[in-house]
């Protein structure tokens, strides 16, 4: 979408903040667990658009005076001019307002995944065939690894445990059934079982077809790159976000000052009644067209 709408220069407010679509954000070594997390999350979910801020979901849809959405502007406009027409309604993601992950992260890990402790049977074991948790067997490009929202966060902690919380992924849906009572929130099997819930089963066959939407094959290898390296990324993504987030800290404070010195500046002279009117009027006309630099 971002270089479709760069192509036809459309107001970059659409795709700034838009980081992408579920299905393109992370990858899985193996098709059957492709099509199990695919079918798990469903086509809404999968085709969800991601957005860093609030604003970038402002500028995807505005409505009329009577609540009517209008299709000249944001989603709906870039649709039309590329001859697919928005007819239905569609998910959009929004980082900044999302609960995120709050815990420990698996030392040493590149890929940053979540140090979420293994589901145990009674007898202190981990079940049979337990694979792992959904969101860390997501692989996630290295340009999202760090600092992607504008709470300094990263995928996985955020979006990823979001649609998946802690699902467990088992070989076979023999195995996953053994574990019913060690699943708290849901489970999936490579074989095509599947636990949404405590006591929420899907049952019956899967789509024929396949399904249309899934997550790539191919997980991105990051285990031969030295951890130096991974280090220096890291810093510097954080340090860019840091840099972003003092500037926006510094314009809201340059605000509040040039309000602050307005009021003040017009009370000094309300002993001046004949001169405050236009005093007031040199004053807003200053205010109003100093330049701030972009940070």
């Amino acid at each position: 979408m971002k270089s479709e709408a760069e192509a036809l220069s459309i107001d970059h407010s659409l795709t700034k903040d838009v980081i992408g679509i579920v299905a393109t954000l992370g990858k899985v070594e193996d098709d059957n667990l492709s099509r199990v997390l695919s079918e798990y999350l469903g086509i809404e979910t999968m085709l969800g658009v991601v957005c860093k801020t609030y604003e970038g979901v402002k500028a995807l849809e505005a409505y009329n005076k009577q609540g009517s959405i209008n299709k000249s502007f944001g989603l709906h406009a870039f649709a039309a001019s590329v001859e697919r027409p928005l007819a239905h309604r569609f998910l959009v993601i929004c980082l900044e307002n999302i609960r995120s992950y709050v815990g420990e992260f698996v030392s040493n890990d590149p890929q940053r995944r979540l140090a979420l402790p293994n589901p145990r049977l009674p007898n202190g074991e981990t079940p049979n065939g337990f694979l792992g948790f959904a969101v860390n067997m997501i692989t996630i490009e290295g340009t999202n690894l760090y600092c992607v929202s504008k709470n300094g966060n990263e995928l996985r902690e955020t979006l990823f445990y979001n649609i998946f919380s802690n699902l467990q992924v088992y070989r076979s849906r023999q195995d996953m059934l053994k574990a019913i009572y060690c699943i708290k929130n849901g489970a999936v099997s490579l074989d095509g079982g599947m636990i949404r819930s405590p006591g929420v089963f899907s049952l019956g066959l899967r789509h024929e077809r396949g399904i249309d939407v899934k997550f790539p094959i191919g997980a991105e290898r990051l285990m031969n790159v030295p951890l130096s390296y991974l280090e220096i990324e890291k810093t510097m993504k954080e340090t860019r976000w840091k840099k972003d987030r003092t500037c926006e800290d510094m314009k809201r404070e340059q605000a509040l000052l040039d309000h602050a010195r307005f009021n003040y500046e017009t009370k000094k002279l309300s002993h001046m009644p004949s001169q405050v009117y236009f005093y007031r009027l040199k004053l807003f006309l200053s205010f109003s067209f100093v330049f701030c630099n972009d940070c």
